[in-house]
């Protein structure tokens, strides 16, 4: 028999197996980067069916004797002998490994997966291919999963292992074995039992994934130090390299246009909502010509220098906002702007092309209004700026990027679904395309008509010629000073009437035995029903309403997975960033100094058992005595990049 690895059986009865199981294993080959950090993606070849008798040959010309792949397809046959059948087929298709750092040089690592859908079984194959295009099959890292249906539809999913002595692990295109038994097939069971399908199409697309992985990679390493300087303060880590990422899918995506269209010269851009510009620096820098406008100057930009332009304008939808030398628009999380993008590339001109990554949800004159509820917010919010694109008259792609945000889905108007003598008519179904979502999002632009009566304003190519800039006639530009809505502006009475009466819930739903009481939990939904109506309707106003309050009183309370829990201050894990080696890490603890004991300890004032550290070993205040002045400004946190 062959060596089984581990097996885990599903607890409860799936309705989603086998099909789960299959959906699972298509995760695990298409996109392993999900799974496993060191790889950047795969390439894979189309899948086919193969005989006993193609195997074989394959088999063979990857090095194998005719005693090894006996050996094989026993293993392939779940160690029982396999003889001759001409019947039988597997589905066969092969990876090509991309770590995101060679670590290969020349060879190529790839992986034969073969499929079995009778007897549940996929195997996975690892062959080394040279640069001379010698490929040799890795037989002592054959590995296969096996879905096994019990009594009762009782499932197990089980691993197994060719050989056991002789594994080699480099963690990228051979996993260690304790990660495949401990990490990767409790996800496979999980991801089975579930089997959700996701809403947006895979990451990177619309790209080759070698090309991105190489340039990010040298993208990262050129602009790492920009995390040292960051003088905003807003998480370096995460936005320099978004920035760092989305620069690198631009640079490949119009690498690849330029060899399409047989282009020399490199693309010009324009960054509408640029923020903290380091998009518009990194493309700049790159030799892409090109600016960055936004509503408000950010103190970064001062680091750049003169090569990157950056312009500190309020941008309104208009002809004095059109680009008509420009190659492409660049829409970044651009808030109020971003279903404008499409309607300002299209007008500026019948070459102009756009990037946009949409964030927060906004209609041409305000907020979105949902319109339906079987798709996510999100979800339905990338289709309305698809369908403003397509009325806009271009051919729409979707893409989603490798970024550290939850909002990384894409959309590129690369091409008209027209042509250029078109024109005109094309202005004319962008107008009526617009008009109508006047009467969406509830806004009435007013003008008069002849006879001096009131009517809704509609943009036409002949008025925007003798009217000017007036199409974009009542969009509202967000204020040139930022206006602080993180509940962080709420009066303090009010904030801490909240926190006492929600920790006090979730106190009362343990049972007092003596021990320090760590509370309950509860949904953030189940907290918000604690919560007078009036209450609620002063943190709807305030970005991430209920949540952020609670998040940002993180002394007192811990929300994960969108329920909430009293911290716990003596697991080390339950402490927030930065103070998490508080007790232990004498050098973390002189470099907090500053902040120390600056404000109260809740739980020593509100619990009732007190704090559960000691004062010396609690980062606040333990009475009026223990208390401090700071030694630093607060600094007001910012959502916008």
């Amino acid at each position: 028999m062959m060596p089984k690895l581990s097996e885990l059986k599903f607890t409860e009865k799936s309705s989603t197996l086998p099909g789960g199981f299959w959906s699972a294993i298509d995760v695990w080959i298409k996109k392993p980067h999900v799974v496993n950090k060191r790889i950047c993606g795969v390439k894979e070849t189309e899948g086919r069916n193969v005989g006993f008798e193609e195997l074989g040959n394959i088999l063979l010309a990857h090095g194998s004797d005719i005693s090894e792949s006996n050996d094989v397809f026993s293993f392939l046959n779940g160690g029982v002998e396999l003889k001759l059948d001409k019947e039988r087929l597997w589905s066969m298709c092969m990876r090509t490994f991309i770590p995101k750092i060679n670590c290969y040089g020349t060879s190529v690592h790839k992986e034969i997966i073969l499929k079995d859908y009778d007897s549940q079984r996929v195997s996975f194959l690892p062959v080394e291919e040279s640069a001379e295009g010698t490929a040799s099959l890795r037989k002592d890292n054959i590995y296969q999963m096996h879905l096994l249906a019990g009594i009762n539809d009782e499932w197990t999913v089980e691993m197994h292992i060719l050989r056991a002595d002789d594994w080699y692990s480099d963690g990228v295109a051979y996993p260690k074995l304790a990660w495949l038994s401990g990490e990767l097939l409790p996800k496979l069971a999980r991801w089975a039992a579930d089997s959700k399908t996701s809403e947006f199409r895979s990451t990177l697309s619309l790209l080759p994934i070698e090309k991105y992985s190489q340039m990010y990679q040298q993208l990262k390493d050129k602009y790492k130090d920009m995390v040292k300087v960051w003088p905003e303060v807003t998480d370096p880590e995460k936005f320099v390299f978004e920035d760092v990422a989305i620069a690198t899918y631009l640079l490949v995506l119009w690498g690849e246009e330029r060899a399409e269209k047989g282009l020399m010269v490199k693309q010009s851009f324009v960054d509408l909502g640029c923020g903290n510009g380091l998009l518009v620096h990194i493309l700049s820098n790159e030799g892409h010509p090109g600016k960055g406008i936004d509503v408000r100057r950010r103190k970064i930009w001062d680091m750049y220098g003169p090569e990157t332009i950056l312009e500190e304008t309020a941008i309104t939808p208009s002809d004095g906002f059109l680009f008509p030398r420009t190659d492409w628009l660049i829409g970044n999380h651009s808030d109020e702007l971003t279903p404008w993008i499409p309607v300002i590339a299209a007008r500026s001109s019948f070459s102009c092309r756009y990037f946009v990554l949409p964030c927060c949800f906004f209609d041409f004159y305000g907020k979105y209004q949902r319109r339906q509820c079987r798709k996510s917010q999100y979800k339905e919010y990338i289709d309305f700026i698809s369908e403003v694109s397509t009325a806009c008259g271009f051919n729409t792609e979707e893409d989603c990027l490798r970024i550290p945000s939850t909002k990384r889905v894409c959309l590129v108007g690369k091409s008209r679904s027209y042509q250029l003598p078109d024109e005109l008519q094309a202005e004319e179904w962008r107008a009526k395309y617009i008009q109508s979502r006047q009467t969406c999002s509830g806004a009435t632009v007013q003008g008069s008509n002849a006879k001096g009566e009131p009517e809704c304003h509609l943009y036409h190519l002949e008025t925007a010629r003798s009217h000017g800039n007036d199409w974009g006639a009542g969009f509202q530009p967000r204020g040139r000073i930022e206006t602080v809505r993180n509940c962080a502006g709420l009066p303090r009475d009010f904030i801490d009437d909240i926190v006492l009466r929600v920790a006090n819930t979730l106190l009362g739903l343990t049972e007092d035995e003596g021990a320090w009481n760590t509370g309950g939990s509860l949904p953030v939904r189940g907290v918000a029903e604690l919560l007078q109506q009036e209450t609620l309707q002063v943190l709807k106003k305030e970005c991430g309403g209920l949540q952020t309050l609670l998040k940002n009183n993180h002394q007192v309370f811990r929300v994960e997975g969108g329920m909430v829990h009293i911290r716990d201050w003596r697991v080390p894990a339950q402490r927030p960033r930065g103070l998490q080696g508080f007790r232990a890490d004498a050098k973390r603890r002189s470099v907090l100094t500053v902040a120390l004991k600056t404000r109260s300890c809740w739980f020593h004032d509100h619990h009732p058992h007190g704090c559960p550290l000691q004062a010396d070993e609690c980062a606040f205040a333990h009475g009026s005595s223990d208390l401090r002045p700071s030694t630093r400004p607060l600094k007001k946190m910012k959502n916008s990049n």
